[in-house]
């Protein structure tokens, strides 16, 4: 697996990460416990050595999950983790009060067994917390060697910004996909200027863009999917258009949906590193795959001309949830 610095952190880690979220949080039952541990040793064993999880994801059980998967390998890989939810639990409200991400990181130290945290990540901006004190309890947390490197998710450029000031952000993740390209417009761009790594979660549209969901498909009843409006069955019916012009790129490149998907977003910028998930082995070997699938500037124009003239249908979360992104 080739590897990726995220911006000018030196925060090297492989050209694809892990999202482990979906093993324990979000797309129903949780995996397994012993096969969720294989899938993840099965993936740092092909070269993925940057994993991300947080407190939210269960709430506690994930960072667990990874702290045992990774407890006797003493090569161990960089994880994320992240902060910034009351209790851990995101239904209970936003909580980056300087003290609370103090316990959390202490918390998350002794789950995922490791000497301090690669990646700390404010999980959602708290507007009723300056993010200049958020980044600065990130600060004082790196300077005694507990954490390594700082994150944000979801954060728009203003807070971005105002926090890079105070402590150098290393990356920021958010939703990025060929069905959501919103941070082309303002977020790329300040990241370049400032030198910050980017971490796209959701790089497959939430399993979409694979091709394996259709109008048709039920999901599980605890499945955060069922709360999407991009999910309804009108808006998949509609958006089914994006899966076929994507799924006839891959035809002629010999690869899947999901390969092109990925590769797409590698081939956008050096310091992009996508976090796809999967509790299945042969979606991991499948998704690991992308990073050979190579693009050339002509297939990138293809696909660009291919998905221009198909708007996507449906918001990428409830009222609820997109009140917490972009601040």
């Amino acid at each position: 697996m080739q590897k990726r610095t995220l911006g000018k952190s030196g925060l090297e880690v492989s050209a694809l990460g892990f999202g482990c979220m979906g093993l324990s949080f979000g797309y129903g039952p949780a995996t397994e416990k012993t096969a969720a541990i294989n899938l993840i040793r099965t993936a740092y064993d092909a070269g993925v050595t940057f994993f991300d999880t947080a407190e939210a994801y269960g709430p506690f059980t994930n960072e667990e999950l990874l702290g045992e998967a990774f407890a006797t390998i003493q090569d161990k890989p960089m994880i994320a983790t992240k902060f910034g939810f009351v209790n851990g639990v995101p239904s209970q409200g936003l909580d980056s009060r300087p003290k609370r991400i103090r316990d959390v990181a202490e918390a998350a130290l002794n789950r995922l067994k490791v000497d301090a945290i690669d990646l700390f990540y404010q999980h959602r901006v708290d507007p009723k917390i300056p993010i200049e004190d958020v980044a600065g309890a990130v600060r004082d947390l790196i300077r005694e060697g507990k954490v390594k490197h700082f994150g944000m998710s979801e954060a728009g450029p203003e807070s971005i910004r105002r926090a890079h000031a105070v402590q150098p952000v290393a990356a920021l993740q958010s939703e990025y996909s060929l069905w959501w390209r919103e941070p082309e417009k303002e977020i790329l761009p300040a990241l370049e200027e400032l030198g910050i790594g980017f971490v796209p979660f959701s790089p497959l549209g939430k399993g979409f863009l694979t091709g394996a969901i259709s109008d048709k498909t039920e999901f599980d009843q605890k499945d955060f999917r069922n709360t999407v409006p991009r999910f309804s069955a009108d808006a998949r019916k509609a958006n089914q258009a994006i899966v076929d012009a994507i799924g006839a790129v891959a035809q002629k490149k010999n690869a899947t949906n999901a390969q092109i998907a990925l590769a797409w977003l590698l081939a956008q910028k050096p310091w992009i590193v996508p976090i796809p998930g999967t509790t299945k082995l042969h979606r991991l070997e499948e998704n690991l795959g992308s990073a050979s699938v190579e693009l050339s500037p002509q297939d990138l124009n293809a696909i660009g001309d291919a998905l221009s003239g198909i708007k996507v249908q449906g918001d990428r979360y409830s009222a609820h949830h997109q009140r917490l992104v972009n601040r």
